[in-house]
């Protein structure tokens, strides 16, 4: 039996001058997720939207509020966006001292009731996710640099996605694998065939006419 594919709109690529009739089209075409990309201009060299953004959006729509923080100091940032509503809170590897760190920052995050991921960029080895993986509610594999949207696909997080795939079922760990970058049609299929469970989408949703369409594509893989 085929799994449900989450399909999770990346709202760095939505048109902020009408965010709500975006964000509506989004909710009438059955998206559920909504990913938040957080960056503070220092982790990546881009900066993006702050807590007001999730602030706004939470008393009207419906969405689990999927948010990742690609920034220098997660543990600053991610009690504030859990205190605006957000449902997931993804911090970065590579953003952390040690693992002693990135465990301590797991469980104060578990502790406020939201479901915490841990996010890798294309160059960070995927085994250096092994130490968490019991405790994880999600792995966020980047396909693209992280920092801008509309870059091209990086086939090697198809590898990091079979290797993570494999582990939750020899392993019986409960994480969903989540993928962000590139993600169009073809590279959906791909990543839906390794074993990928979320998959993040900005350029290719919004501001399409055949949204629906696009949307059902990604799901059926």
């Amino acid at each position: 039996m085929q799994k449900d594919i989450i399909i999770a709109p990346s709202l760095l690529a939505a048109d902020f001058k009408k965010l709500d009739e975006e964000v509506t089209k989004l909710q009438q075409n059955g998206i559920e997720y909504l990913h938040f990309d957080v960056m503070d201009g220092h982790f990546v060299p881009n900066l993006s939207f702050g807590v007001p953004v999730l602030e706004s959006l939470k008393p009207s729509y419906n969405f689990v509020y999927d948010v990742h923080l690609m920034v220098t100091n997660p543990e600053f940032i991610a009690f504030k966006f859990i205190k605006a509503g957000a449902d997931i809170i993804t911090f970065h590897y590579e953003a952390m001292k040690s693992d002693e760190e990135v465990l301590a920052l797991i469980h104060k995050l578990k502790a406020e009731n939201v479901k915490v991921g841990l996010s890798i960029k294309p160059t960070t080895k995927v085994e250096v996710l092994l130490p968490f993986l019991l405790e994880l509610d999600l792995v966020l594999i980047m396909s693209v640099e992280p920092g801008f949207g509309g870059q091209k696909f990086m086939d090697s997080a198809l590898t990091k996605i079979k290797y993570l795939a494999n582990l939750k079922k020899d392993k019986n760990y409960k994480y969903l694998i989540e993928v962000d970058g590139g993600i169009n049609g073809e590279t959906g299929r791909l990543c839906t065939a390794a074993g990928v469970d979320i998959l993040v989408a900005g350029s290719y949703l919004f501001g399409k006419d055949d949204l629906k369409e696009r949307i059902k594509g990604l799901k059926n893989g």
